[in-house]
């Protein structure tokens, strides 16, 4: 595992994104976080809370809220979550996959920071509750669902079509079977000490002295709590001493619960959406490391002032008196990414992708300026070629894919990519090569003209070398406009 990159107890200020890039892979021993839901709604601070002006946007657009990097990135190395979105838009629209593009890139990443023994928590509602489980079976895989957490509580309601929803959802995922797991750390008071099952304390045999020392040892142990938490207030039941006005917080009790539980002392825990600093305090609280990621101009004051609100800071003045605990200038502020010093692997699936940041200028142009250069190199009067089997079609039966697969290392940029019909595409996937699909395409009486379909391929390789070599000329941006160019 890569060395810590980052201090503890930071608090990154601006997009969670650039930050978890910046962090080294398997650092992170607990991510416990609670990010927007997609409520299609604005969420403000009460105006007299310490919060007073924070807010955030929970609405989503797919026009203006997903980036074409994004779909690249997710498309190229976790096809399994592109297929999440792809339901998720054809069963709610395009709104829940804008969501859910812009979740799935940071959860990537968050995978990725995570050791082999560190756990997820996440926290969702019913908006998007399906989705996102589908999402985190992409990424983390369906064998590293550990629980779904049904955080129960109640409070008025005038609905009159349906049950009152009043609970949350927890999912939780293990990066691996090495994750932590300290049941005995959470274990709670039970209610009634009765029943007739196998831990149970029926009488049996037993004499009275006998049940009632059995009793004590059972209460003064406590049981492990179910997966439905009904013992922690939420809602808009906020301990008092804890409020800060913050839209969504979330109650102390809830983040110690699952920090006790996945985390040990000293263990880094993160929140990327860490709002009122619910998670940086009960971390602080359980000695554990943190660090905290937030937009909102005010994270960094609000961290501030709940770690003296909770007395877990003090003045450096008074530090002498009191020197188990921290001081101001022990919390830090950054408005830069860390700077990897690692390997630098993007976050993919295993076998993971060994590709080198920064790409060359080149590299990084995107599928749609792919698709526009390959089109005119295999490009024929009558349509394009398929690379695959020779056949010539319009574009529009045309999908991009690579010539290594990513199994096999391939890259993502173009000088690894062709255009297939869609039946070599789907027949291809990551399970051939590109000469391998042309075998697999003779064996099976689908070739149409296998030497046009080895020159398509030529070509499009000796385009992306034209590209690489001229990529900043006029020329060049003119071709991935989608216009002609003469001189190739």
């Amino acid at each position: 595992m890569a060395a810590v990159n980052f201090q503890n107890r930071t608090l990154y200020h601006g997009d969670n994104l650039a930050f978890l890039r910046g962090m080294n892979s398997e650092t992170v021993h607990l991510i416990a976080t609670d990010p927007p839901f997609n409520k299609n709604k604005d969420f403000h601070a009460t105006p007299d809370s310490i919060a007073a002006g924070a807010r955030f946007k929970d609405r989503w657009k797919w026009d203006k809220d997903v980036e074409e990097e994004w779909i690249d990135d997710i498309q190229d190395d976790w096809p399994a979550v592109w297929e999440v979105i792809g339901a998720a838009r054809a069963a709610y629209g395009d709104d829940m996959g804008a969501f859910l593009c812009w979740l799935g890139v940071r959860l990537m990443e968050m995978h990725r920071v995570l050791r082999p023994d560190g756990s997820l928590y996440l926290h969702i509602d019913h908006t998007a509750h399906a989705y996102v489980k589908g999402l985190l079976d992409a990424i983390f895989g369906h064998k590293n669902f550990r629980n779904e957490i049904v955080w129960c509580y109640t409070g008025p309601s005038n609905t009159k079509r349906w049950f009152p929803r009043k609970h949350d959802t927890i999912l939780f995922y293990a990066k691996s079977s090495a994750s932590v797991f300290n049941r005995e750390a959470v274990r709670i008071p039970y209610k009634r000490i009765t029943g007739t099952g196998h831990n149970s304390l029926s009488r049996g045999n037993r004499t009275d002295e006998q049940v009632k020392e059995l009793e004590a040892q059972y209460a003064l142990r406590g049981k492990v709590p179910e997966d439905y938490w009904t013992d922690i207030a939420g809602g808009g039941h906020i301990p008092k001493q804890e409020r800060t006005g913050y839209p969504t917080q979330k109650p102390l009790a809830l983040y110690r619960r699952i920090i006790k539980a996945s985390s040990n002392k000293g263990d880094i825990v993160l929140d990327p959406f860490c709002g009122c600093a619910t998670t940086p305090i009960a971390a602080e609280q359980l000695e554990r490391q943190w660090v905290g990621m937030d937009i909102w101009d005010g994270a960094y004051q609000i961290v501030l002032e709940r770690l003296e609100q909770e007395k877990l800071v003090v003045r450096e003045a008074d530090k002498a008196k009191q020197p188990h605990l921290i001081t101001f200038g022990d919390v830090h502020y950054e408005t830069k990414p860390p700077i990897r010093s690692d390997d630098n692997e993007i976050a993919a699936p295993l076998p993971k992708l060994k590709i080198q940041r920064p790409k060359e200028p080149w590299q990084r142009i995107t599928h749609k300026q792919i698709v526009k250069v390959l089109t005119q190199a295999q490009g024929t009067i009558n349509g394009v070629i398929c690379a695959g089997c020779g056949r010539v079609l319009e574009k529009e039966f045309m999908e991009l894919d690579h010539i290594a697969p990513k199994s096999e290392g391939g890259r993502n940029d173009i000088s690894n990519r062709v255009l297939l019909c869609r039946p070599c595409n789907g027949r291809k996937r990551d399970n051939f090569t590109l000469k391998g699909l042309r075998r697999e395409n003779k064996k099976v009486g689908w070739t149409k003209d296998a030497g046009l379909a080895k020159l398509a391929q030529d070509k499009a390789r000796g385009t992306a070398e034209w590209v690489r070599d001229y990529f900043d000329t006029d020329e060049c941006r003119a071709l991935m406009a989608g216009d002609k160019v003469e001189s190739l």
